[in-house]
């Protein structure tokens, strides 16, 4: 439904695809009672979900302004900002913006569509952020564009649903909270619990089988819908978008307030001959996943935010210790939804967990870096990470995601299943995230989650906090789980000769882009970047089963001359092989029906 145009809007935005071999965006921003000492413009410099300063005021190319067709300087503040010189009536700002990022992070605009997020694009009016904006996006003029839809969640103000035209926010917040997919997209359509959700699928994907894609969404969704609101099973958007860019490879996903901007490979995307009910892939399950993921943050981190997340300030890093929460009970739920939809069963569960827990054993910085610092330090650590990451940091979305299982299962045992993880969130949306986009809404502290916790759950839950999420000790999860008649084991057998180093490619060598602390390579004085050559005199290549092949001929314990480039400089080190160090987590229910059957699959049926 429109909606009415009672006055002009005194923000305005018009933006259109101006140039698409050189990949520029051409926006026009009118202001129609800018400041009277002069107006000051600001470009975000990160964009909500993605911890890291981008700059995306680097992408501007041009800027100009003018009043009553006179111009007006324009003066340049900062790296981010500009500021107007005093005028009479309504100020007009254009300028271009380069869109040649493939991500879901910014912009990007070709022959084959084009894609940008608020925060790449819409210069911010410094003190009428609370006006209501509108935005007229225009179809290029190119022949290419020709069958071009829109795709977005903003509300339509005098364009119809998928057409070029004037859409509406009533805030800035909101303006730059809904991304836009332009170009000749695949469109599926479903309700979950009454609510319109769209899944727009842009790239080549010749034989996508939309019925399968909806269908297993619409589960997913309807879950979630009645996780978080059990009685009202009331959805807390009037529509929703999943925006999917299909590319040869490529994996990401960003959460919006209405909307997700998902980038994956066609091959995860389900094809005309995977019929409902089959077994499912894993390229499919990995892109379920990332739906469920995304669509959980619909209430997790969109509408329960931190407290310093309310609002953003989109000039500057804003920190917090709570990712954690925000991010890893996100990935915790994201495949537990999976279940309780029925895409996956308890093994397929099963098999997603033992990966996550081996990934958190894998990497020694899990033992100096707790989950709190992790998300405080996510701006200069996780988001900047280095050939020395698994050494020096810990994942506060795998790790996380296990300290929320072990609360779950934590709180399921002390209260006899009584009380689980699932109320404690249904707090949090209950009392924070509800009210958010209204005048009552705000942010959770971290002291109030550690209070809501425990008084959700009835459970002393102080030294969990501490050993856990402000320390690094390993969570008990084998303890944990064999409670509930689950078995956790490491299959490992550490008989397999191995450099423990991650190899990658570097033309036709094998190049070292990781050495985990304490193994076989960093023992020798190998590090990250040496180029592989020779060992014990044998040519090593970048096909991983040339070096593979040649460490097999071995056993643990014996000694190996390596020939390595570093730099430029021929260098030789002689290696004492050790066993695989990767742990191989497996888990399976061996005591059926103990304590509690819903929590043979943690929290599954509750």
């Amino acid at each position: 439904m429109k909606k009415p145009i009672e006055k002009e809007i005194g923000i305005a935005y018009a933006i259109v695809g101006n140039d698409l071999s050189a990949h520029l965006f051409k926006v026009t921003l009118t202001v129609q009672a800018p400041a009277a000492d002069g107006q000051v413009f600001a470009l975000p410099a990160w964009i909500p979900g993605s911890y890291m300063i981008r700059e995306f005021s680097r992408n501007v190319v041009k800027i100009g302004a003018e009043s009553n067709g006179r111009p007006v300087a324009l003066t340049k503040c900062d790296k981010h900002s500009w500021q107007a010189a005093p005028c009479d009536g309504a100020l007009t700002v254009q300028y271009e913006v380069y869109a040649w990022d493939l991500s879901v992070r910014a912009a990007h605009l070709d022959q084959t569509h084009a894609f940008f997020n608020g925060t790449s694009v819409f210069l911010r009016v410094c003190g009428q952020e609370a006006e209501p904006h509108q935005v007229d996006i225009q179809r290029p003029t190119a022949a290419a564009c020709g069958r071009w839809r829109v795709a977005t969640s903003l509300p339509e103000l005098d364009a119809k649903r998928y057409g070029f035209g004037t859409y509406m926010a009533s805030n800035y917040d909101e303006l730059i909270d809904h991304p836009v997919e332009l170009g000749d997209f695949k469109l599926g359509t479903f309700k979950a619990h009454g609510v319109a959700h769209d899944i727009v699928v842009s790239g080549r994907v010749p034989d996508l089988n939309m019925e399968r894609l909806t269908s297993d969404l619409k589960a997913i969704c309807e879950t979630q819908i009645a996780f978080f609101e059990p009685k009202t099973k009331r959805a807390p958007m009037r529509r929703y978008v999943f925006l999917t860019l299909a590319v040869g490879d490529g994996y990401g996903g960003l959460e919006h307030r209405a909307s997700t901007a998902l980038l994956c490979a066609r091959s995860e995307l389900p094809g005309a001959a995977t019929p409902k009910g089959k077994e499912i892939g894993d390229g499919y399950l990995r892109f379920l996943g990332l739906c469920s993921h995304e669509y959980f943050h619909t209430w997790n981190v969109k509408r329960i935010k931190p407290n310093v997340f309310a609002p953003y300030d989109l000039q500057a890093e804003c920190y917090t210790p709570l990712l954690w929460l925000f991010e890893g009970f996100t990935s915790y739920y994201e495949a537990l939804m999976l279940v309780r939809a029925g895409i996956i069963d308890e093994v397929a569960y099963f098999k997603l967990l033992g990966k996550t827990i081996a990934s958190v054993l894998r990497g020694s910085g899990r033992s100096k870096q707790s989950v709190a610092d992790s998300s405080f330090d996510a701006w200069g650590k996780y988001y900047r990470q280095d050939e020395n990451a698994p050494n020096a940091i810990v994942s506060y979305y795998t790790k996380g995601a296990l300290i929320a299982l072990a609360f779950d299962l934590t709180i399921r045992f002390k209260t006899e299943g009584k009380k689980s993880l699932d109320d404690v969130m249904r707090a949090l949306w209950q009392r924070f995230g509800r009210r958010f986009y209204s005048d009552q809404g705000r942010g959770v502290t971290p002291a109030e989650v550690e209070v809501l916790f425990e008084d959700i759950s009835g459970v002393k839950l102080k030294r969990f906090f501490e050993r856990f999420i402000r320390g690094t000790d390993d969570l008990p999860l084998g303890k944990l789980l064999a409670q509930f008649g689950v078995k956790l084991a490491d299959e490992r057998k550490g008989t397999k000769p191995s450099l423990d180093a991650n190899v990658g490619r570097d033309g036709n060598d094998a190049k070292l882009l990781q050495v985990h602390e304490g193994g076989a390579a960093h023992r020798a004085g190998l590090a990250a970047g040496d180029v592989l050559m020779a060992l014990d005199g044998l040519r090593v290549t970048h096909n991983p089963s040339n070096l593979e092949a040649l460490l097999g001929r071995y056993q643990v314990g014996a000694s190996v001359e390596i020939h390595a480039f570093r730099r430029d400089e021929l260098m030789t080190f002689t290696a004492k092989l050790q066993g695989d160090r990767a742990p191989e987590i497996t888990l399976a229910v061996v005591t059926p029906g103990k304590k509690s059957s819903a929590l043979q699959r943690p929290s599954a049926t509750h």
